[in-house]
Formats: C-alpha cells, structure tokens, sequence
C-alpha cells in the first residue's frame, strides 16, 4: 500500500479526510501570524464532497474553515476544528463571451485566471500583489482590490454571478434566472431575513448614510452591508454578502466575473521627493493626468528598495551621497490599450513630472525592463522587509484607509505612533509604510516578537492607539486585506451598534450554528487579536540558515508539482521549523511521515525559487537531506558511477531493450514487488509507456558548410544529452511530415546545424560524460563533484579553453551544465568561468534559424503546436527561445496558461508516478480544452525541450510530445512530404 493510501483515516467519493499529525501540522500554516491546528483536513473533490464534509463537521460538532490560497494575512485562513482545502481540485477557469466575463473556480489563482484571458486582451479587475499564488476564493472570501483596482474593479463590483454553498448543504447558483424564487422555496428564513434586514438600513437615515460613507472609501472591515443598498433580491443580496465573508457564511464553489481590459501598453516612472507633504502634494496635479495606479514608499520602503540589486538604478543611487532620510517615492502607472493611445498620456504625465522638484531626475518610461525593474521592488516590499526581520521575529502586515484629504495627517501620525511604541528603529524594529496612494490606502510592516510577553504587550498597546487614530480620521481599520481575527474586536467600533447587529443577523441566518470561521469577522471577545499567535521557530541545524527567512506567503505553492499530491515548499519549510520544536512523541511521528511527505515526493526542480521573495530553493534543501540520509558506501558508489557513466548508460540501454520485449504485465508485476521490497524511492515502476532505449550519442562532429572559420569549422561544442541515449523519442509525435529522417533532439540538432552551415564538434568521451543531474538530484555530491571535474576537462579541450559555446540538446542537462561549478573546487570554479554553456533552443534561435533562412530553407509551418516548457527552460531564462522556435514551424504556438513543471524529475515520475500524474493534471486538462476546440480535435503537433518531460506529458494527455528541434527539423527536410499521418493517442 502506498504512503498516499496509508495517510487517508476516511476516503469517500466526495471528499478525503485526515487526522495524522504531519496533515494537521502542515494546514495550520498560512501566512498570517495566527497559528491553529486543525483537528481533521479535508480535502474535497467536488461541491458534493464540500457539502458531506459540512454535514460531518456538524455530526463531530467541529468549526470549520475553508482553505484556498492561504496568502491572508489577517488570520481568516486557519481554524482549530476541521480545514477543508478547496485548492486542490477545484481549478477549472471558463472564459465566455469572448472574454467579457469568465467563469472560475475557487482554487484557481488569479494569475491562471489571467493567463486564461490573455489572449483575449482582458484580465480580472481585482489585482492584488499576490496574484501569483492568491486564489479566487480567497479573492470572493476577502474582496479582493489591489494597486489599480480602487473601488470600482473590486471583486464586490465586478462578480455577476457565484454558485454558492450555505452551511445547511443547500446550493444556490445566483446566476439562474430564477435564482432569488428559487431562494425563497429552499431557504424561505434566510429569503425573508435578508429583506427585511435591506429594509431596516434603508429605512434609517443614520445607518443608510454611514453605509454609504464607511463604502465611498475602500474597506472590507465586517460585511459587505452596502449590498443592503445595491441590491433588491435577496438572492442577490447573498451573493454580495458573501463577497468580504471570509468563509463565515458560506462556500463560493464558483463564480463570474465581468472582465476589464488588459490595457497592455503601459509607461511608469518612479518620482522621489525630499518629504511626504511634497509627495502627497503631488497627488493632486498626478490624479489629474489620469495614472491607473500611484504607490506610495517612504524613506524605510526606499531604504529597503536601495539595497535590491535587482533594483532599478534609480532607487539604487538614492543610497548615494547622504543616504535617505525624509524621502517618500511616489510610482506611478499610465496604461491603455494602445501605443498611440498612451502617448499623449507619457506627455501629460512628463509635464507633470516637469513641473515637481524631484530629488532624482525622473521621466516616464515605457520601457519593458526598466518599469519590471520598479514594480519588482514595490510589488516585494512585504517579503524583502519580512525576510530580513531579525530572528524570532514575525512579519505583521497591517492595512489601513483613510479619505485621501487625510493622507499627510495620518502617514505622519503614524509615524508619532511608531516612535511612540518603538517601531521607529529604537527598539530594533523599523515599521516600513507604503500603499496606494489614489486611494488613500496604507500599508505597514512592523516586526514584533509575539513569543515575547512585553513585546505582545506593546503590541496590543499599538493595535488600540492605531484603531483610535484611523477611526479618527474617517478612515476603515481594513482597505482589502479582510477583516480576519486581527480586527473582529473593533467592528462594533467602527460601524456603531445599529450596523455591528444588523451584521450579526446577518451571520445567524446564514450560519445558525455558528458552524463557520467562528471568531473571524465578528467576536464578542476583545482580545481575540491576541490569541493563537504564531511564535516563530527557527529549522536549526543544516536547513535554519537556508529557511528561517520564510514568511510562509505561499507564493511558492502554485508552482509546486507535489501541491495536490503530498506537501509544498511552504509546508516543507513549516513542518521543519516544527520538527525543531515539537515534543519527542509529536517529532518522532513527524519524521517518519516527513520522509514520504516531505523529501521524495519533492521534484527538486527549484520552481519554488522562482516565485520565492526571499530567495528561498526548497528543492536544494530537500536534496541536502537526501544527501545526509545516505550512508557513506552509497556515497562512494555514487563516485563510482561517475567515472564509469559509459558502461553504466549501456547496461541501462539493456534493461530498457529488455523491459520492451516481456510482456509489460510480467515487468510492472517484478518492479513492484522489487518497490516493495527495496523502497519506492529506489526502485522505478515499469509501465507500458516506458520508452525503449535510444540512439547512441555519436562522437562525431558535424561540418558546417560555410563556418566563421572556413568550410568545417565548429562554432559550437555539442554536448549531447544521455537521456536521448537512453530513452528513445517518440513514435508518433510528427503528424503530416515526412517519417523518414533523423530522431530525436541530438540527430535533430545535428540535421538543423548542417542545413544552417553550421559546424559542430563533440568532447572526447562523451559516452561516458553527464551534466551531473542524477547525482545532485539523489544526493549524491561526492559523485557529482566527480562528474564535475571529469566534464569539464573535457569541456575545456573541446572549446579551446572557452572559445566555442557549450550546446546542449535536453534543458535539463543544459541546466545541470550551469549549475556544474557548484560542485567544483576554487579553480575548476575559475576555468569554468569562461565556458558559455546554451540550451540548443537558443542555439537555433540565435545562430540555427538565421542561417536556415540565408541558405532559402523552406520550413513546412503547422497550423497549431501546443508547447510544453520546463521547469529548467524557466530557469535558464529561456522560454521566449522555446516560444520562438515553436512560432517558426506554427502558426499557432500555445503555451497552455497552467503550465507547469510535470514532475517527472529525471527518474522520480518513475519512482513516484502519482507526482507527475498530480503535477500535470492541470495542464493536459487544458490541453484537452483547448483541442476541443480545434477542427480536429487535436494539435498538429505537441512539444517540449526535454525527453523525460516529454515522457511525462504524453503520459498525462495520451498524445505524443516531441523535442521542438524534432519538429522543427522535420519541417526544414529536403525530402518529398506525404499526406498527413494521423498520431496514434497513448494509453
């Protein structure tokens, strides 16, 4: 029986439900600075699930929370009863109408949302900072706003219509157009308690105008009671209630949105000023100009902006001279839907800018890399200020508003506050201020040490000065990051009695068991802010120094393979701050599950680096704890692969020529009882999709007709994969071209490289040569230093000490070759400095692709090619090179918008098949949707950049991915072309 099988105490059709502790331990964690663990974690399947799992909440008399993204920040995402992840399963994104409006799920992230609508020309409204891993039921849950979204393209103003939930199982789909008769039939109490509640507000003068001032400014501070004014039907009522609930009045399965233009053609520039009345000065003639966005930095937000080296030039030179001290930045945005339409908005903005007294010269720029370069910074303020906190310390996000008139008075009374309580920097602990300024929306970090008794008390000395102060000024104690348990004791406050209890009505008709969320949005207890607080622990030993920085923001969930199949970096990083801290029964359970849960099922391919703010590589820690789990004889058979890689290739070549000719059942029968024995992490599973072995890689170069040099001469080393060698290319993968002619991406590369003129030469060995891959994938490092030494001698002397680029046909490989001087000593560290290592994806675009043109190579262009990137491509900076290849050879190259790395790892979809199966589900259910679309029914062609991703793929869609050099060198092929050969589907 698998860990996976092992893990499950119920598992029904609907929904899985666990109580062991690494499941428990792993789902408290969001990345709020609340800490409750949940008794069960439910993962639902479907809404039918989500409804069963309601109705065994109710039997065991447990809360319940529901759980999506968990990016709050405000504590609504964790809760001690039962947690049901409605993440995993529920991903599904329609677009309709062209795009006009789209209909999604509530696990889908807005940046999936997003790339789904692209090619439309239209994103979603709401867009928050962290719109790479946020989701849309926490986007519905919170109401969601962001940089550019103000009031008017909030999630409240641009939902149509949900599917919703309520505690009782009763669904409601707000959408139909008899929805609110419907309503009344089924729910008749709830029907009549929301009219009569819409009557009572409006039928009051007092509480009609402070609805309607507490919702002029943006605020998601308790309910959503302005849907009492802008609705009539009850049912529509419910559904923008639900909108800012936070989970505490039902579950949204679903929901439509009415989409905004993408505007894609946009200008930014970054004015600093030498104080903040001059920057919020300024607002007044920049809102005239008609910016979509201006974001406001103070001098601790510049501060941390100078110290990026990933930072513009501009906001790195203001660390110059005397430093920064009063200086407050004003970023700000113009965008339209058109160059010629945002050109005389740059030159209004420039004669704004012109007429300011900036403290650097500024002006406004349309282009790409300079304004990624400013949104990097400001979009990462939180997690570059949390992740340099000092030790102990938790990262608390605070979210404010005021009316924009009272900008300047609050910023500088909050800077009274902050001196006040110590979080000026006297007391270690500088608070950073920024946010959007248009709509007098303010963000601060401070960095208390809630382990601490004095510090929690000075906390909570803050908190009740900083409630005094915003409600002062008019202002909401919530902009848009929701109410949550940080501030459930001050909505009475700032609504006043009349309202706190039409709200409180409001929760016991939707909610009358109190089932939902229970202290979050509303409480009696005044000290609910204080309670269940998350005391940060440090990981010790080898992984603190690599993971203490983690914010658990969770921006590196989406991206992970094993998301829905075991844990995320997120959760990796949390059970081992846990494991450091946890009594000896609780840490002893936890590591045996971890082993499973945590290190094999991680696909180490790094993705979570990517989207990490704080840099953190998950995927490097978890290969340091297989290298410290194996003992040191496989540590020196690893070295022993190394030098003898040929013969080792060979003997695997045989076995994969065996695997082909017994009967599939008698193989898959003996490597399971082998896994069973030996260990799933050793010993792969042998389906019938394995691939026999490949061609082996030739020692010989190519010749290249008109080379730099002269006919013959080599402008690149080729650096051919082993994976090519061992696992054969695809059968069927090259529809309606000629069948006959080279395969796979090393013989492919070699055909394109000759038609182009271009020569080729091989490093000697290198049947027995490796990018070192599988070693520092397993844990190996002895072995991959070995590995390390013997490529690049080899590598040295090919390229003439560094003349020629390194050229490698599988981005993995290519990849494992960049990554090679980690494993060498100071000055093989040195000499591979001056080696050029390209993917041959680049290669054909830069140097391939120019000379077939000049040579008058016809390319036969496909009408569509679905292209698969790599987690390696990403980090080789090299997707646009694989889009380009593919948009050279089709006149349809799509990249599916939910991509993502397929888990095969190398080995590991062998290992762990249910890895890549959950990794890649997302995307072939796409691509499905996508062919679906298509005159018949399929692609033209399917392609990748690397084999065992290829493999991966064609397992998880049935159809058959290719090396785009494959597709692309049958395309260019001087031979007659047949008639269209139809691809046999796999599986």
């Amino acid at each position: 029986m698998s860990p996976t099988v092992k893990s499950r105490d119920v598992a029904t059709p609907g929904y899985e439900l666990r109580t062991d502790l690494l499941s428990r331990v792993a789902h408290a964690h969001d990345a709020s600075h609340y800490l409750l663990r949940p008794e069960v974690v439910v993962r639902a399947h479907d809404r039918v699930g989500v409804a069963a799992a309601l109705r065994e909440a109710r039997r065991r008399g447990l809360p319940v929370t529901f759980r999506s993204g968990g990016t709050s920040l405000s504590g609504q995402a964790s809760g001690g009863g039962m947690l049901v992840d409605t993440r995993a399963r529920f991903t599904r994104v329609e677009v309709l109408d062209g795009g006009d409006r789209v209909r999604c799920e509530p696990g889908a992230t807005l940046r999936l949302v997003n790339g789904h609508l692209l090619r439309y020309g239209r994103r979603l409204g709401p867009d928050p900072a962290s719109e790479v891993a946020c989701t849309i039921g926490g986007v519905v849950a919170n109401n969601s706003s962001g940089m550019s979204s103000g009031t008017t393209r909030t999630a409240y103003r641009t939902v149509q219509a949900m599917t919703v939930v309520l505690p009782s199982g009763t669904v409601v789909d707000t959408g139909a157009p008899d929805a609110d008769a419907r309503l009344a039939a089924v729910e008749p109490e709830l029907h009549r308690g929301l009219a009569r509640l819409r009557d009572r507000v409006r039928g009051s003068a007092s509480m009609r105008a402070e609805v309607e001032r507490q919702f002029a400014m943006k605020n998601t501070m308790g309910y959503s009671v302005n849907s009492l004014l802008d609705h009539d039907e009850p049912v529509k009522i419910l559904e923008h209630l639900m909108i800012g609930s936070e989970g505490t009045l039902g579950w949204v399965a679903d929901v439509t949105f009415r989409t905004v233009p993408l505007l894609a053609h946009a200008a930014t520039t970054l004015l600093v000023l030498d104080s903040l009345e001059r920057a919020t000065d300024a607002l007044v003639p920049l809102v005239a100009s008609d910016p979509e966005a201006i974001e406001l930095m103070d001098p601790a937000s510049l501060r941390v902006a100078a110290a990026d080296p990933a930072a513009d030039p501009s906001m790195r030179s203001l660390a110059a001279g005397a430093g920064i001290t009063g200086q407050t930045a004003l970023l700000v945005e113009y965008r339209a839907d058109s160059a010629a339409a945002l050109e005389p908005m740059v030159g209004a903005a420039n004669d704004v800018v012109g007429s300011l007294r900036l403290e650097v010269p500024a002006s406004v720029t349309t282009d790409t890399a300079t304004r990624d370069r400013l949104w990097r910074v400001r979009k990462g303020l939180y997690t570059a200020v949390a992740g340099a906190r000092p030790a102990g310390a938790t990262a608390l996000l605070e979210d404010v508003v005021v009316p924009v008139a009272d900008l300047t008075a609050t910023v500088r009374d909050l800077g009274g506050l902050f001196a006040r309580h110590g979080y000026d920097g006297s007391l270690n602990d500088e608070a950073v201020t920024f946010g959007h300024a248009k709509d007098g929306n303010l963000h601060f970090m401070i960095s208390p040490r809630l382990g601490d008794a004095a510090e929690l008390d000075r906390y909570a000395a803050f908190s009740d000065d900083l409630v005094d102060l915003v409600l002062s000024r008019g202002g909401s104690l919530k902009a848009e990051h929701g109410t949550g348990r940080i501030m459930a004791p001050f909505v009475r406050r700032q609504y006043g009695d009349e309202l706190y209890e039409v709200m409180r009505e409001i929760k016991r008709l939707c909610d009358p068991a109190g089932l939902l969320n229970p202290g979050v949005v509303l409480t009696d207890d005044p000290q609910a802010h204080l309670r269940d607080l998350k005391v940060e622990a440090s990981a010790g030993g080898d992984d603190g120094p690599l993971v203490d920085r983690c914010v658990e923001c969770g921006y590196c969930e989406p991206g992970c393979p094993s998301r829905t199949v075991t844990t995320t970096p997120r959760q990796r990083i949390a059970l081992l701050k846990e494991l450091a801290v946890a009594p000896e029964g609780e840490r002893e359970e936890l590591e045996r599950a971890y082993e499973y849960w945590g290190v094999q099922t991680c696909a180490a391919d790094s993705m979570c680096v990517e989207a990490c703010p704080v840099g953190i590589d998950t995927g490097v820690v978890m290969k340091g704890h297989r290298a410290r789990s194996n003992p040191e004889l496989v540590q020196k058979g690893g070295e022993v692969l190394a030098r003898s890689w040929g013969p080792v290739v060979g003997a695997l070549r045989g076995a994969l020529g065996v695997v082909q000719v017994v009967p599939t059942p008698l193989v898959r029968a003996a490597s399971e009882v082998a896994r069973g024995i030996v260990g799933t992490d050793v010993v792969p599973r042998v389906d019938d999709d394995l691939p026999g072995p490949g061609p082996r890689r030739s020692p010989d170069g190519v010749p290249g007709a008109a080379g730099p040099a002269g006919a013959g001469e080599p402008r690149a080393v080729l650096f051919g994969s082993c994976m090519g060698e061992l696992f054969a290319p695809a059968d069927g993968g090259l529809p309606g071209l000629p069948g006959d002619g080279p395969r796979g991406a090393e013989a492919a590369l070699r055909a394109l490289c000759e038609r182009a003129g271009v020569g080729l030469a091989v490093p000697e060995g290198i049947g027995g040569l490796c990018c070192g891959t599988p070693w520092v994938s397993k844990g190996l490092p002895d072995g991959a230093a070995q590995m390390a030494h013997r490529v690049l001698d080899a590598l040295w002397t090919a390229t003439r000490g560094g003349e020629l680029p390194v050229v490698c046909d599988a981005s993995s490989c290519t990849h494992g070759l960049v990554e090679t001087p980690k494993h060498l000593d100071a000055a093989g560290r040195e000499r591979f400095a001056r080696l050029r290592v390209v993917d041959a994806v680049t290669f054909v675009r830069t140097d391939v692709l120019p000379g077939l043109t000049a040579r008058g190579v016809d390319v036969a262009r496909q009408p569509s090619v679905v292209v698969h990137p790599t987690c390696a491509t990403v980090h080789l900076d090299a997707v646009d090179d694989l889009r380009a290849v593919a948009a050279a050879v089709a006149d349809d190259a799509v990249v599916p918008a939910a991509w993502g790395c397929c888990g095969f790892a190398g080995d590991r979809g062998m290992l762990h098949p249910e890895l890549t199966a959950a990794a890649t589900e997302a995307e072939a259910t796409e691509v499905a949707d996508r062919e679906a679309e298509l005159p018949g029914g399929r692609f033209d062609a399917y392609v990748s950049n690397n084999r065992t991703c290829e493999m991966g793929m064609a397992r998880a869609t049935g159809r058959d991915y290719v090396h785009v050099l494959e597709l692309l060198e049958a395309a260019t092929r001087p031979t007659g072309r047949p008639a269209p050969r139809p691809a046999t589907p796999r599986g």
